[in-house]
């Protein structure tokens, strides 16, 4: 995601940090009547994030952040997720769905990794291995990095 064209949005001061990575999770009830609504929440619920740039000179006050808050860019970020080995193909798409829906198994967090989206669209951008652990259906997963498409 290196050639992806940076979004503009805002986060609380105390939060922006180049590189920090964060899943959106939408407006709370303070937000809906402010003049930033569609400036601060102009992203997709449930998807991961990676601050790109901070912006200078840009603080607001905020009733939600008690530091105020600034303009950021930001990219969707990749996350790390379990699919089934035979999906498993460098730089192809896939439609995310999640292998399993066992909340005890000791890898449902990589599974259900906070930041991507069942159906939702995504391209396999790196392999990185076999899965930690023995699936418990017996289901042959690998270990990727997923980039949104």
């Amino acid at each position: 995601m290196a050639d992806a064209k940076p979004r503009v949005t805002l986060i609380g001061r105390c939060l922006a940090e180049k590189g920090l990575e964060f899943v959106y999770e939408g407006e709370v009830a303070a937000c809906r009547n402010c003049k930033l609504l569609k400036v601060c929440h102009n992203l997709q619920p449930g998807r991961k994030y990676k601050v790109v740039g901070i912006r200078k000179n840009t603080e607001q006050e905020c009733a939600v952040h008690r530091d105020g808050i600034c303009a950021i860019e930001v990219i969707e970020a990749s996350v790390v997720t379990l699919i089934p080995a035979d999906r498993a193909i460098l730089n192809s798409r896939i439609h995310y769905e999640s292998p399993c829906t066992r909340t005890d198994c000791r890898s449902y967090a990589l599974c259900h990794p906070d930041g991507i989206i069942d159906g939702d669209k995504y391209s396999v951008a790196k392999i990185l291995g076999n899965a930690p652990d023995i699936c418990e259906k017996g289901r042959n997963l690998k270990l990727v990095e997923l980039r949104p498409v």
